[in-house]
């Protein structure tokens, strides 16, 4: 059984308000009150009491968008790693999102090599249960070793400027929302 969509008739604030709010408050640890004073420095007035009837009425069907969709053959994986310090020692912060921008994996290592590469592809095979159609990593030499060993079918691109643009957009808020 599939429920309609909530419908944002008879609201005064725009849809796009409406669901950063839901967003805010269900993203991170934060009262309705503190929801309340973040909209106020933005110069939207609205009541916590508002907040809470929109979190009742919008929460559900935008836990329903947030679920973790299920992985299919046609994904592209996005595969980066970047340079961390963890009490004074440099790591590796290793990070696969796919094409909708979801992180799909992040593991950190201590190790910027072919192995490191490995241990990423197998955690992410195993994790998602499917092969994508397509990897795209930096100019790394280590993912091609390691998809040649463990994904050889699998179509590999690699360019310096295409992967840094998705791994960040997994950072921001998502926009399934359906509004720009």
């Amino acid at each position: 059984m599939t429920l309609p969509p909530a419908s944002y008739k008879r609201h005064r604030f725009p849809p796009q308000i409406i669901a950063h709010t839901v967003w805010l408050y269900f993203r991170f640890p934060l009262s309705l009150r503190l929801v309340e004073e973040m909209l106020l420095e933005r110069g939207i007035v609205v009541s916590y009491e508002t907040i809470r009837r929109w979190a009742i009425k919008f929460g559900p069907d935008y836990a329903r968008r947030l679920k973790r969709k299920l992985p299919r053959r046609r994904d592209v994986w996005h595969m980066d790693e970047v340079v961390i310090t963890i009490n004074g020692e440099k790591r590796w912060l290793w990070r696969a999102v796919d094409q909708d921008g979801y992180i799909l994996e992040e593991i950190v290592q201590a190790r910027r090599d072919t192995n490191a590469a490995k241990r990423l592809l197998m955690r992410l095979l195993r994790k998602q249960g499917c092969r994508p159609k397509r990897i795209i990593t930096d100019k790394l030499r280590s993912y091609a070793a390691a998809k040649r060993t463990v994904m050889p079918d699998v179509e590999h691109r690699s360019h310096k400027g295409l992967v840094w643009g998705f791994v960040c957009q997994a950072i921001a808020p998502p926009d399934f929302f359906g509004f720009r």
